[in-house]
């Protein structure tokens, strides 16, 4: 099988463009750079959806252990990562006790 390269402005050969990456791979990503920059734990990835630039992750995050654990802060984080895997922004969107779940309807 041939490799497909591009050819740079300059008449050299660039490097083939990597593989797009998975779902997977990109929650991965988000979650690991959520951890270096808080310095929290991750919970885990609640969401990876595709954007015009990239990916948008959502990743849920211990911001405070409390006992018991059930009383623990979590904070839910949103991330913007490139096609290419890099980090473009995050902000957090929710900060919440465990024990409260997401409210449905208007008596919750």
């Amino acid at each position: 099988m041939t490799e497909q390269r591009r050819v740079r402005a300059d008449g050299g050969q660039a490097a083939a463009d990597p593989p797009p990456l998975t779902a997977a791979e990109v929650g991965r990503y988000g979650m690991r750079q959520i951890a270096e920059l808080t310095g929290k734990e991750p919970e885990g990835v609640t969401g990876v959806v595709p954007a015009e630039d990239g990916w948008l992750v959502t990743v849920e995050v211990v911001e405070t252990r409390r006992i018991p654990a059930s009383t623990d802060l979590l904070a839910t984080y949103e991330t913007e990562i490139a096609p290419d895997g890099e980090l473009v922004s995050y902000r957090r969107v929710r900060r919440y006790a465990r024990g409260r779940g997401d409210s449905v309807g208007d008596d919750a």
